[in-house]
């Protein structure tokens, strides 16, 4: 095994630098103050959780979680995600607080990558989880406070696309089986049209069939061509996923918030653990999804506490990069140098000047006559005190 460079980090690991880092904290501030105002509270899980527990459960795949043995060899993981270990304390810790319940989340999450360049292996995610409540309201709310969250975090240009898994598995039940369906789900998932049309056009079906399966490449927009669509399905349960939708936009209505929002009934998640609506949130100028969410009504069940639940996440690093957001005013930077006979001196000033709000910054001179090497346009104010007296004539 060969020794890593001095410098050499883990794939996928990185360092955040300081003006990075307040962006950061910003954004999140942000976005939790939008979640608390909804009635979301706030709540941590380890970094660390039970294979058995979490890992089975996960929505992320096990090949691309990071695994290690405790000192008895059970089997840990990094936390892959948010939604199974919140599902574990509403069983279990939370198990007798009424439904339904509201918790917001933020934090860190760990997925091994394949050696591609620019892909993390641990990256920030913040996000909500309404359990115990049933759709379309709570799938309406969770949508909403999404499209809400990023308007605080000032994305300029983004839209939630809603799809529906129950209509889907619904109308390729109807005319396919289950490997034709596997594999349409596939390129579906893969945005590959193309290969979608050639399975469609090849296959053992109808005319009318491939016209309906077609036709699933067109179901994308606002509520009238989800009418439109409507009428081309048959189908008990496909007709029972419409009307879900349409209730589902009548309440989104109610919100403001459907200038945001389109229907695409060709939206296929990887995660499988989704049962209805889910959605996924995509920016101008960014090529990969800010966030997700959906209705995961089986999950929490598995932890022995059946609940229906829906949610979202958002990805921390995606939206700072397009972020319009301003940094919040900065206070006002002072430095304050001094030699040792002013050490005294100087700590009492700097207290004095703290309490004001001001960020001050001690720095002890050799001698009276060094220049300190950090006053390079980093401080408003530069203090120089005198030995014996005041503050000499500030240089900044």
């Amino acid at each position: 095994m060969s020794k890593p460079f001095v410098f050499e980090k883990p794939l996928g690991m990185r360092d955040v630098l300081p003006e990075l880092v307040k962006q950061k904290q910003h954004v999140l501030f942000t976005i939790q103050d939008v979640f608390e105002r909804w009635g979301y509270a706030p709540i941590e899980t380890p970094t660390l959780e039970y294979f058995d527990t979490v890992g089975g459960v996960s929505p992320t795949i096990e090949k691309k979680m990071f695994k290690l043995l405790d000192r008895s060899g059970r089997t840990l993981v990094l936390r892959p995600d948010f939604t199974a270990p919140i599902a574990r304390v509403v069983s279990s810790i939370l198990k007798e607080a009424p439904f339904p319940i509201r918790l917001s989340y933020q934090g860190p999450v760990y997925r091994a990558q394949e050696k591609e360049a620019g892909r993390n292996a641990e990256f920030p995610e913040v996000g909500i989880e309404l359990i115990g409540e049933e759709a379309p309201d709570a799938d309406a709310e969770v949508i909403a406070l999404a499209s809400e969250a990023l308007q605080a975090v000032r994305i300029p240009s983004f839209k939630l696309a809603i799809g529906h898994v129950g209509l889907l598995n619904a109308l390729f039940a109807e005319v396919t089986d289950e490997h034709q369906a596997s594999e349409l789900r596939t390129y579906l998932h893969q945005k590959d049209y193309v290969g979608y049309r050639s399975v469609v056009e090849k296959g053992p079906f109808t005319d009318g069939e491939k016209t309906l399966l077609l036709s699933v490449l067109e179901w994308r927009g606002d509520m009238t061509q989800l009418q439109q669509a409507k009428k081309l399905a048959s189908g008990e349960k496909v007709q029972q996923a419409f009307c879900d939708l349409e209730e589902l936009w009548t309440c989104l209505k109610l919100y403001g918030a459907s200038s945001h929002l389109l229907f695409d009934l060709s939206l296929v998640s990887h995660r499988a653990y989704y049962t209805g609506v889910f959605f996924e949130i995509y920016a101008s100028g960014l090529g990969f999804p800010l966030g997700s969410g959906g209705r995961y009504d089986h999950l929490v069940g598995q932890f022995g506490r059946p609940a229906p639940a829906t949610g979202f996440t958002l990805k921390v690093d995606r939206i700072i990069e397009i972020s319009q957001l301003p940094l919040p005013e900065q206070p006002r930077q002072v430095l304050i140098t001094y030699t040792a006979q002013e050490r005294e001196q100087a700590v009492d000033m700097a207290r004095q000047r703290r309490q004001k709000g001001e960020h001050v910054t001690l720095h002890r001179l050799p001698t009276a006559e060094a220049e300190p090497k950090e006053a390079n346009g980093r401080f408003d104010e530069w203090v120089r005190l005198e030995q014996g007296g005041g503050p000499g004539e500030p240089s900044l």
